[in-house]
C-alpha cells in the first residue's frame, strides 16, 4: 500500500532511540526524509548512521525539546534546510524513576516531567504548524500513555498528568488546524519494550506479561506501524483521536 509519504519531511522529537527511532525507520522506509531532534548528541549521530545504512535520508539537530529558545532556533534551521515539514511526531519523554507519591514529590520533578512531555509537545507543534501550512498538509502524532487511560497508578501523578494533558491538547488542536489539511492524533501505548523497560526486574516483567491479555509487552515497531498509518493519506479523516495500544488492559501493574 502506498501511504503517500515518499519525499515527505518527518520531524521526530526524542528520536535517537526507542519508539522514536522505530518511528524513524518506519517513516523512512516509506521514503520520508527523517529529521531527528534529541538532546543526546552521541545517540542521535549513531541513529542517523544506522538510518543511512538502510538507505534512509536522515538528519538530526541537537536540542532540549522543552527549551523554547532552542526549539525556535532549530525550527528556523529546519525551514532553511528543508523548507517545510509534513510530519511531526512528539515523542520526547523521560521515565518516572524515581517515583514519588504526590505528597513527597519535589517541585523540580513535577516541572521537569511536565516540561519534557507536555511543554515540548506544545512548543514543537506551535513551531511546525507554519511549516506544514506551506503545502496544506500535516500530520501531528502525540504520545500519551496507558498511565493516563488506565487511570494512573501510585507514584506517577506527574507522568499521568502530563499524558492526560497531551490527550486534551490533541483533541483541541485537531479542531484548530483540521481546515489547514493538518490532522492531530495521539497514541496511548502500554508498556513498550525499550531501554526503560529493560531496566525492570524479571519479577516485574512476569507481572506485566501475566496481567496483559496478549501476554507480552508492546514492540516499538508496532507503535511505529500505527504512527506510519496515521501519517498516511489513507488516514486523512482520522483527527483528534486517542488510540490505545495496550494489548487490551489499561490498568495493569501497580508495582514499585
Amino acid at each position: 500500500m502506498n501511504f503517500g509519504l515518499n519525499e515527505k519531511v518527518s520531524v521526530i522529537t526524542g528520536g535517537a532511540r526507542g519508539i522514536g527511532l522505530a518511528d524513524a525507520f518506519a517513516l523512512g522506509s516509506e521514503g520520508s526524509t527523517i529529521i531527528l531532534i534529541d538532546i543526546d548528541d552521541t545517540a542521535a549521530k549513531e541513529a542517523v548512521k544506522q538510518l543511512k545504512i538502510n538507505n534512509i535520508s536522515a538528519h538530526y539537530y541537537q536540542a532540549d525539546t522543552a527549551d523554547e529558545s532552542q526549539v525556535l532556533k532549530v525550527a528556523k534551521q529546519i525551514e532553511e534546510d528543508h523548507d517545510h515539514c509534513d510530519v511531526l511526531v512528539n515523542n520526547s519523554g523521560i521515565g518516572v524513576k524515581p517515583a514519588y507519591l504526590l505528597r513527597d514529590m519535589p517541585l523540580s520533578a513535577w516541572e521537569r516531567m511536565i516540561d519534557v512531555h507536555l511543554k515540548s509537545t506544545f512548543l514543537w507543534s506551535r513551531a511546525m504548524i507554519p511549516l506544514m501550512e506551506k503545502n496544506n498538509f500535516g500530520r501531528i502524532i502525540n504520545m500519551s500513555s496507558m498511565n493516563f487511560t488506565g487511570g494512573g497508578r501510585p507514584g506517577v501523578s506527574h507522568y499521568s498528568s502530563a499524558k492526560a494533558a497531551i490527550a486534551g491538547l490533541t483533541q483541541t488542536l485537531a479542531k484548530e488546524v483540521g481546515n489547514l489539511g493538518i490532522t492531530v492524533n495521539a497514541i496511548a501505548p502500554g508498556y513498550v519494550s525499550t531501554e526503560l523497560i529493560a531496566q525492570f526486574t524479571p519479577e516485574m516483567m512476569q507481572v506485566l506479561t501475566k496481567q496483559n491479555p496478549v501476554g507480552r509487552t508492546c514492540m516499538p515497531e508496532e507503535v511505529a506501524a500505527l504512527v506510519t498509518f496515521l501519517c498516511s493519506n489513507q488516514a486523512a479523516f482520522i483527527n483528534g483521536e486517542l488510540i490505545c495500544m495496550d494489548g487490551g488492559r489499561r490498568d495493569f501493574y501497580w508495582g514499585n
